[in-house]
C-alpha cells in the first residue's frame, strides 16, 4: 500500500514537472515570435519609408539610379521572403544600401538642406534605433529559449515534444566597414 502512494506521487510530480516544463518552453517560444515581431514591425514601418526617401532623392541625384533601384529591390525582396532569416538577410542588405545612400547625400548640399529628406532621414534613423534594440531583444529571448531546450531535465521534455531551437540574430558580415562611395 505504501509504494502504491509513493508511485501515486512519483507519477504526479513526473507528469507536473511535464507540464510546467511543457507551458514554460511554449511560452519561451512564444517570447521568441513575439521579439522576432517586433523587429519585423520596425522593418517594415523602414520600408513603408523608402519609396518615399527614394523620390526625395532622385530630384537631386539622378545618377545615383542604380543605388536607388538597389534600395528598391532590397525593399521588394523583403516583401517577399519567406522565412524569418530570409528578412533578417533582406534587412541587413537595405540597412547597409541606405548607409551607403546617406553618405552618397553628404555630396548633395541642396538635398541635404530638403525638409522633406531631413524629416525622411531623421525618421529612418529613430527607426534603426528601434531595430537595432527590437534585435537584441529578440537575442536575449532566443537565448533565454535555447538554454530551456538545452538544459537538464527541460531537454528531456523539449525532445519528447519536438521543439527546436531558434537561430539568433547575426549582424551583418559588413556592418563594421564603412560604406563605399564612388562616383
Amino acid at each position: 500500500m505504501v509504494f502504491l502512494v509513493v508511485g501515486i506521487i512519483a507519477l504526479v510530480v513526473v507528469v507536473g514537472f511535464v507540464i510546467v516544463t511543457y507551458n514554460e518552453l511554449v511560452r519561451l517560444r512564444n517570447a521568441v515570435k513575439n521579439s522576432f515581431a517586433q523587429i519585423d514591425t520596425q522593418l517594415q514601418r523602414r520600408f513603408d519609408m523608402i519609396p518615399n526617401l527614394v523620390e526625395t532623392v532622385k530630384g537631386y541625384a539622378s545618377h545615383e539610379k542604380e543605388l536607388l533601384e538597389n534600395v528598391t529591390a532590397s525593399r521588394s525582396g523583403y516583401m517577399s521572403a519567406g522565412s524569418n532569416q530570409e528578412k533578417l538577410a533582406m534587412g541587413n542588405q537595405l540597412t547597409s544600401e541606405l548607409r551607403t545612400l546617406f553618405a552618397v547625400t553628404e555630396n548633395y548640399p541642396e538635398l541635404k538642406a530638403n525638409i522633406n529628406f531631413m524629416k525622411l532621414q531623421e525618421e529612418l534613423s529613430e527607426t534603426e534605433e528601434k531595430v537595432a534594440y527590437s534585435r537584441q531583444f529578440y537575442n536575449d529571448a532566443v537565448t533565454i529559449y535555447n538554454n530551456k531546450l538545452q538544459m537538464f531535465p527541460s531537454n528531456l521534455v523539449a525532445g519528447m515534444f519536438s521543439f527546436d531551437e531558434e537561430a539568433l540574430f547575426d549582424a551583418e558580415i559588413d556592418a563594421n566597414k564603412a560604406p563605399k562611395v564612388t562616383f
